[in-house]
């Protein structure tokens, strides 16, 4: 792997954005996917929570949320590959004044393109939804969703109070969904003016049986079926599960799974009712099951799960992985790229058959991206 100090990709490339502790990294690769280019880090010593890419044919955008040493979270962005970058000089996602509530980090960042070519939405901790209209340049507080009256109700979790999953619909513009660690998903049908919650049918750790509508819900991620557009998947923090109805209920789908706790989920970009999951033993020891590194993959909406370990550690291995550290291309096949909090970078060219390391001492991974260059 090249390591140079910025890149120059062309058209058809693949792009990792890949957020640490200590800064963000970009690797370049051609279609082939065979051999990476790495460039950076940028913003050295700060945590980058997230990132985002947005296309345009005249100067296409990294953002990324990171941790300014002069102004706390932010989002900071460049339209040259990382060459250059621009941070804004007092911070560009903020709480309005008089709200009592301070920035921690910047989780989410999620362009919206069926709302508008330049539409970008962040997600913040304590949580909070956050949009912009420039691309990401400036950003206002979702008002209706800072001041829910079920606010003051929402519990944080071991990550704190962060709202880390934005969901855009993809056929209705005015729909959108987040979730929030620990309040669980909401969901508004009316481009923002309200919210409800939708945790129907998910259960509440330490609650009753039967889930409850509302309570300290932790979900960890969601994330579209490719083809079915009601069709959601969750990876909670007690379980996994899957609504048919965009949100309205939700069923259990971890039968068939080693463990129904871990973070990161990833729906396959053009397959329908596949998705997979990295299972951790347990809430209270985080690690991959008996020190063997699987990733798991259903190609039936969870009816069934199967174990994905070819060139994957198979013993001694205790790192984690994060709820944004997983993603994958469009490509076809489709690539998988995984980063763990042990600075190990996984990639597979072939849906999950096949795996192999193209970094292995980056600093703590908290998130990657994938992006195919226009």
């Amino acid at each position: 792997m090249d390591h140079a100090n910025s890149i120059t990709p062309q058209s058809g490339d693949l792009l990792l954005i890949v957020g640490t502790v200590k800064g963000v990294f970009i690797f370049r690769s051609d279609r082939d996917r065979r051999r990476f280019q790495i460039a950076g880090p940028y913003f050295k010593g700060q945590a980058v929570f997230s990132t985002a890419y947005l296309p345009d044919n005249r100067a296409p955008r990294i953002l990324v949320g990171n941790m300014s040493m002069h102004w706390g979270a932010l989002v900071s962005w460049s339209d040259d590959f990382g060459a250059s970058w621009h941070e804004p000089d007092d911070g560009n996602v903020k709480f309005p004044a008089g709200s009592g509530l301070a920035l921690n980090a910047v989780w989410a960042l999620e362009p919206a393109p069926l709302i508008g070519p330049e539409v970008v939405f962040a997600g913040a901790d304590p949580a909070a939804l956050y949009r912009s209209d420039d691309r990401g340049e400036t950003f206002r507080p979702v008002e209706s969703l800072l001041n829910h009256p079920e606010r003051p109700y929402w519990m944080p979790g071991a990550g704190g109070l962060c709202l880390h999953t934005i969901l855009p619909d993809p056929r209705d513009p005015k729909r959108i969904m987040v979730g929030i660690s620990s309040a669980g998903m909401y969901r508004s049908d009316d481009g923002g003016e309200s919210w409800t919650r939708r945790n129907k049918g998910v259960k509440m750790e330490g609650g009753p049986p039967h889930a409850p509508h509302f309570g300290p819900q932790c979900a960890h991620k969601m994330r579209y079926d490719a083809k079915n557009p009601a069709r959601i998947y969750l990876q909670n923090h007690p379980g996994v599960y899957r609504s048919d109805d965009g949100g309205d209920s939700w069923i259990d789908i971890h039968r068939g799974l080693p463990s129904e706790f871990g973070f990161p989920l990833v729906a396959h970009p053009t397959r329908g009712d596949t998705a997979y999951l990295i299972p951790l033993e347990s809430d209270i020891f985080r690690v991959p099951l008996e020190g063997a590194v699987k990733v798991w993959r259903t190609r039936d909406a969870g009816a069934s799960w199967e174990p994905l370990s070819n060139g994957l550690p198979r013993r001694d291995c205790y790192f984690s992985v994060l709820r944004d550290a997983f993603t994958s291309d469009s490509l076809d096949p489709a690539g998988l790229y995984f980063g763990t909090r042990g600075g190990q970078l996984f990639a597979s060219r072939d849906e999950g058959e096949s795996w192999n390391s193209i970094a292995d001492w980056l600093p703590a991974v908290l998130c990657v991206k994938a992006a195919e260059v226009a």
